[in-house]
């Protein structure tokens, strides 16, 4: 395709991202029969999160049965939790297998994307071309834009600095003084992988987190032929994973209060590997387990006893040249610094670079918080619905479940723009997205989330949790099954509307 030809084109959807909803929508679009459609992404090849974070141990903390497609199921999974590599390897294969290559655009970052009222479409500015889309969906996800803290002096470190997601496999740890700052799900698994190479580790941990046993081994030989010849197999332990998970939604969303026998186990497990008190106390969290995303490792809190290994309990100040500076005035000496220390979640990136049918960005219009109706559309964004939108995190359970649900309400959302006929577009009314977030905040008041006393990435800067679904994936599927038209207004070219009018 030309660059004459590529300025001028136009497809009927632009999917944007080729992670696990980016892949997941074009999977969805071509089963409806659509093939009009390109999939926008900014790398040079496909697997989002798991493309991006390679960092050693990196691993999910979902099963594997559970963290994949229900309409791609992977009888070969090696283990129970999967590795990063099984993962990306598996999106390759469903890129492969539901023939999405040809719609992938990779290396096409997008840059620019603005509502035009005239043609009510999308026009599109990315790294490889422009073109127009009918309907945007933006898969983006809400783990792909890592977040360093502005910490003063950090220019000025002589030795090596990055972040978890943007690991420099070039750069040799061993006998190194490496620091991890932050202890999150990422600081988890690079701890206990670099620490028998690194010559000493300090963490700077702000805040504690709650660690369960990860309860991962091989799949066996056996199992796997099993699911291989009987399909339904997979099914079956699928719903029981499935179905373990939304039992235990209702101590997160409605009894945080009964999560102290959890806690008790949590507890139990600390003790078993660290011995001594000091460390032990060091590492007890002040708040309600669950409150911050509840961790999964049997090989960290082990790692943490090592004698080249020190915690200090606070976060990171300062850097004076390679001395680090802790909040509790306590000093180490690092080679180089590596930050776990997460994502713009509650800011979206992609926000800056939508301009919707009023000439805001979707970031002005979020400035007080992001909200969708049912976690996909904005007000004033015609014919845009975001995959893993506001809302539609989960704090225990397979954020796939989510994704396909939010994809059965992308595929009624084109079914109805196909009943309506003609040019046209839907755009979320503010009244039904303000109803809409109402009942989600009323039911988060109660949750672990918002009483459990502490401070999350769940919540954005005005404290209110923009992250999470309050409820279980079930009941999330149940009220994104369907497009209802009374929550959109449904828009025409002017010269239809003109037409309209006169008529």
């Amino acid at each position: 395709m030309t660059e004459h030809e590529r300025e001028h084109e136009h497809v009927r959807v632009a999917v944007i991202g080729s992670g696990f909803g980016g892949l997941g929508a074009a999977v969805r679009l071509r089963r409806e029969g659509i093939t009009d459609f390109v999939v926008l992404e900014r790398a040079g090849s496909v697997g989002g999160t798991w493309r991006d974070n390679s960092y050693p141990g990196c691993a999910c903390d979902v099963p594997s049965h559970l963290y994949s497609f229900s309409f791609a199921p992977h009888p070969d999974w090696p283990r129970t939790f999967s590795g990063q590599e099984h993962i990306r390897a598996y999106l390759e294969h469903v890129a492969d297998t539901f023939g999405l290559r040809p719609h992938l655009r990779l290396d096409s970052e997008v840059m620019r994307m603005t509502w035009n009222a005239e043609r009510l479409c999308w026009d599109i500015e990315t790294a490889s071309g422009a073109l127009s889309a009918d309907v945007v969906v933006s898969a983006t996800g809400p783990l792909s834009d890592p977040k360093i803290p502005d910490i003063p002096g950090l220019d000025s470190f002589p030795g090596k600095v990055f972040h978890s997601a943007r690991w420099d496999h070039d750069h040799d740890l061993a006998g190194r003084r490496v620091a991890v700052v932050g202890t999150g799900a990422s600081a988890i698994q690079i701890v206990p992988a670099i620490q028998p190479e690194v010559g000493r580790l300090t963490l700077f941990q702000r805040t504690p987190p709650w660690v369960m046993p990860r309860m991962d081994r091989p799949i066996s030989r056996a199992e796997r032929w099993l699911h291989q010849r009987l399909p339904v197999t997979t099914q079956v332990r699928r719903g029981l994973l499935w179905g373990i998970r939304e039992l235990q939604v209702q101590a997160f969303t409605k009894h945080p209060n009964e999560l102290g026998f959890v806690e008790q186990l949590a507890k139990r497990n600390m003790a078993r590997a660290v011995k001594d008190p000091v460390l032990r106390a060091k590492l007890t969290p002040d708040y309600r387990i669950g409150c911050k995303r509840i961790l999964l490792s049997s090989t960290y809190y082990p790692a943490l006893t090592r004698p080249n290994v020190d915690v200090v309990a606070s976060g990171l100040r300062e850097v004076r040249g390679s001395t680090l500076v802790a909040a509790d005035g306590s000093e180490a000496e690092a080679d180089v610094i590596v930050f776990g220390t997460g994502f713009h979640v509650t800011d979206m990136p992609i926000a800056e670079r939508v301009v919707g049918a009023d000439g805001r960005t979707l970031a002005e219009s979020w400035k007080d918080g992001m909200e969708a109706l049912r976690g996909a559309c904005a007000a004033g964004f015609p014919n845009w619905l975001s995959i893993i939108g506001p809302n539609t995190g989960l704090g225990n359970s397979s954020m796939i479940l989510m994704i396909e649900s939010q994809l059965n309400y992308l595929a009624d959302y084109l079914r109805q723009l196909n009943v309506l006929g003609g040019r046209a577009a839907l755009d979320a009314r503010p009244g039904a997205v303000r109803a809409w977030n109402h009942r989600v905040q009323e039911r988060m008041k109660r949750t672990v989330w918002n009483t459990g006393g502490c401070t999350s990435w769940y919540l954005d800067a005005n404290g209110r949790n923009t992250t999470i679904w309050p409820g279980t994936t079930a009941e999330f599927r149940r009220e994104t099954r369907r497009v209802d038209l009374a929550e959109y207004e449904v828009l025409r070219t002017p010269a239809v509307q003109k037409a309209e009018v006169t008529a």
